[in-house]
């Protein structure tokens, strides 16, 4: 067997010859400095619908982006047939940098996190009032996925023909969180839909849930047009709902414009993902306190310097009681 030293020459090189007679691969990848803007609207199966221009176009991931996965909200560049007609097929080639993203694990053991939705401004945590009970440690969970991911969160109570919201809104009232109270009547006639809108115009808005709360009817009633299968069955024994939303699908608002996100329905949201100290910061007016804070202070323990700051009168204690109540998440189940 011959050995090369440090200085071989180029003669000494043995080239394999190309039988095809065409160029040698290159790990050099076009730029795509053409390619077409656009818009992930849903996802099935390796299939993307991307909004481009005034047309809706079939897709697929090109090979050069590896495991990067594309998501509903991404911005993404497509190159190919654009042109939306039946049978054709584009390319993604390029993902670009996300403004928030929403992730959630399907439990807090799970090492492997699902982006939800990519982009979106805020995220609206709908909660039925009775029919099924209110989970508000599901509705914690989501908060903090909300404050993790850069989404502003709004709180949906639906069937207040049930039950009265009073007690949780009490719950919430500490961490000013945007509300809208709503009924099975006001669904049917429209009224409900307008006081949510008025939340959601200008805005990319993902709705999450768990099933039998009337997420997709409110989605529905949101956007007509595009009417979703819905459920009004929800199980006597479990007090839960089948899932009738499948996959994410954002739909476009008419008039002042905005996109509402429908999410499949939750049964748990596991935060496996998140780093609990990045949930101060949707608490602006606890953070001067931690600068006493003892290092990778978990703001939940004895030396933690938030307790002193509060009783001196800076801030609510209300705020730090559901600072500490949205930490403690990850040790609760959403059922407790």
């Amino acid at each position: 067997m011959r050995r090369y030293g440090k200085h071989t020459d180029e003669d000494d090189i043995r080239a394999r010859p190309n039988r095809k007679g065409n160029r040698p691969r290159t790990h050099i990848r076009p730029k795509h400095e053409d390619a077409a803007e656009g818009m992930v609207l849903t996802v099935d199966r390796g299939r993307l619908t991307c909004l481009v221009g005034d047309r809706t176009v079939m897709a697929m991931k090109a090979r050069e982006l590896g495991r990067k996965a594309a998501v509903v909200g991404d911005r993404v560049a497509l190159v190919g047939d654009l042109s939306g007609k039946k049978d054709t097929l584009a390319r993604i080639v390029r993902i670009e940098e996300r403004s928030s993203v929403l992730r959630r694990t399907a439990d807090d053991d799970d090492p492997y996190e699902r982006v939800v939705v990519a982009n979106a401004d805020q995220l609206a945590i709908v909660t039925a009032l009775a029919d099924p009970e209110p989970r508000p440690r599901l509705i914690d969970r989501c908060l903090v996925a909300a404050y993790d991911g850069g989404l502003e969160p709004l709180l949906v109570m639906t069937k207040s023909d049930l039950a009265p919201p009073a007690d949780l809104l009490e719950l919430y009232g500490a961490l000013d969180i945007p509300y809208v109270v709503t009924s099975r009547e006001e669904l049917d006639n429209g009224g409900a839909a307008e006081r949510v809108r008025e939340h959601l115009d200008g805005k990319i808005t993902a709705f999450v849930g768990h099933s039998g709360v009337g997420k997709t009817t409110l989605v529905n009633a949101l956007v007509p047009k595009d009417r979703r299968r819905t459920t009004g069955h929800v199980n006597a024994v479990t007090g839960r709902g089948r899932h009738t939303t499948t996959s994410a699908l954002a739909l476009p608002l008419s008039g002042a414009g905005g996109w509402v996100v429908d999410t499949p329905g939750v049964r748990s949201f596991g935060l496996a993902h998140i780093d609990p100290s990045r949930v101060i910061h949707a608490f602006p007016d606890l953070v001067p306190g931690t600068e006493g804070c003892p290092r990778a202070c978990s703001h939940d323990e004895p030396d933690c310097a938030l307790d002193a700051w509060v009783e001196e009168g800076h801030a609510d204690p209300a705020r730090l009681y559901s600072l500490r109540r949205l930490l403690s998440t990850r040790e609760r189940r959403e059922g407790d």
